[in-house]
């Protein structure tokens, strides 16, 4: 059995997510889950508010409720994952998470991180799209433009949590223009139901990180 490490930033284990990825991995891979808000209540998470310059998160507690924090505030937490994945013997480690991440985290096995999958492979099959994406929070839509503005030239983000439902994605999804020719849903939260209903509105192929980054893994593995 290959023991993979999954990194969510907020609280394990994910029964949202890996059903729709342990099929993908199939019986020889086992993921081990840990979080980086594993352990705290929600008041003491409630204090992690992002500071200016932070890159905001909205991430999935154990109960099913969602938070937002600034990833400033838990970045020593996620170290600490890493080193005790490490100790239980994973050949690499996998961040259930799109947000950006500095790049001085230590580590002795790989770092998948799916951001880094997206903002590559956006330009490699989609080279000079007029892009649309879908972010959890309307305090990321900003740090969302910046972002793919490095990948592409022409940039719609609408907000719309993957934890509150598919109404809300249906009506983000509405509110992207017809031009756009690619569709992002930049958040592991968003489920495979999500990405139909979004291109069944958008009419346009929508990229779905949960299920793309366990396909990587796969190769990998």
């Amino acid at each position: 059995m290959i023991k993979i490490g999954a990194i969510t930033v907020g609280q394990s284990p994910r029964t949202d997510l890996t059903p729709e990825m342990l099929p993908i991995l199939g019986d020889s891979i086992s993921l081990i889950q840990m979080g980086g808000l594993d352990g705290l209540t929600r008041k003491e998470i409630e204090a992690f508010v992002p500071a200016a310059d932070d890159h905001v998160l909205v991430s999935r507690l154990t109960d099913g409720s969602s938070v937002t924090f600034g990833e400033s505030h838990i970045l020593s937490r996620l170290q600490d994952c890493i080193g005790a994945l490490e100790n239980d013997g994973v050949s690499m480690i996998v961040f259930l998470c799109t947000g950006e991440f500095p790049e001085n985290f230590r580590s002795k096995v790989p770092l998948i991180f799916p951001n880094r999958i997206l903002t590559a492979m956006v330009p490699a099959v989609y080279p000079g799209c007029r892009l649309g994406v879908l972010t959890p929070s309307p305090a990321q839509i900003c740090q969302m433009t910046e972002k793919w503005s490095q990948v592409t030239s022409r940039v719609f983000v609408a907000a719309a949590s993957p934890y509150e439902g598919l109404s809300g994605v249906e009506t983000a999804a509405r509110t992207l223009p017809e031009e756009a020719d690619l569709i992002v849903l930049d958040c592991i939260g968003y489920t495979e139901e999500m990405k139909a209903l979004v291109q069944s509105v958008t009419k346009r192929p929508v990229l779905l990180p949960r299920t793309l980054v366990a396909h990587v893994l796969k190769a990998l593995a």
